[in-house]
């Protein structure tokens, strides 16, 4: 996708495709509610269309998106979720400040002390994120393990703590409803990758409702819709 033409060869206006990926990353729809919905508006639009809009704007958004992302706090809250794909379950690590802003996430076919440590070093290396000061996670062993080797290799910091205290990750475990609940119309993602691709406008769509992007407050609706078309060079 080319920086000044990125719906080029699009047979529909702009703001028709934007508004379908903004509607299906945002709320609880499949593709056939989609296709049905933009029927009623008098758009004829296959909801497979609708999937390969999705599958090319919605890693766009999150990258446009992220170099806007305010700074969060130093206490981290980590976790991971289920996400199934291909009829089998896969990990997606999730990670949010102690205001409940997402730092970061990344989905893995593996829950181990390799996967943890991946996830660590991709959320420290984010720019928008501080050098933690306490890492909060569940009872799973994998943690500890990468946190110690992270923290022998100087990546993180030798004044970080790492607890293990359920009752501090009550507001990741809610974070994750949001997403859960984006995820049940589909019923599943068939590959790694198309799962790969939603999930990024999925959580983008995510900060964007929490207030997390510069110059749109939680909340502001309309705020959102014209920071995704000024991001993709559309008029509103």
């Amino acid at each position: 996708m080319t920086e000044q033409h990125p719906f080029k060869w699009r047979h529909f206006q702009t703001d028709v495709i934007l508004l379908c990926v903004r509607w299906y990353l945002r709320y609880s729809l499949s593709y056939r509610d989609l296709e049905e919905i933009m029927l009623e508006r008098g758009l004829h639009v296959d909801h497979t269309t609708i999937y390969r809009w999705v599958q090319q704007y919605a890693p766009e958004l999150e990258k446009r998106c992220h170099l806007h992302l305010k700074p969060t706090t130093d206490s981290w809250r980590v976790d991971e979720t289920y996400i199934k794909i291909k009829k089998e379950w896969m990990y997606l690590y999730r990670a949010v400040d102690s205001e409940g802003n997402t730092l970061d996430f990344w989905l893995s076919s593996t829950r181990d002390g390799e996967a943890a440590k991946h996830f660590f070093v991709k959320t420290l290396s984010a720019s928008h994120t501080s050098s933690p000061r306490v890492i909060n996670v569940d009872k799973n062993a994998a943690y500890p393990k990468a946190f110690n080797d992270l923290k022998a290799a100087g990546i993180i910091s030798e004044r970080c703590e790492l607890r293990q205290i359920k009752y501090l990750n009550n507001v990741i475990e809610q974070d994750h409803r949001f997403i859960k609940r984006l995820t049940k119309p589909g019923m599943g993602f068939f590959t790694f990758e198309t799962a790969w691709r939603t999930l990024q406008g999925y959580e983008m769509m995510n900060r964007l409702r929490k207030g997390q992007v510069q110059g749109v407050a939680k909340g502001d609706v309309g705020g959102q819709v014209a920071l995704v078309a000024t991001l993709f060079g559309v008029a509103v």
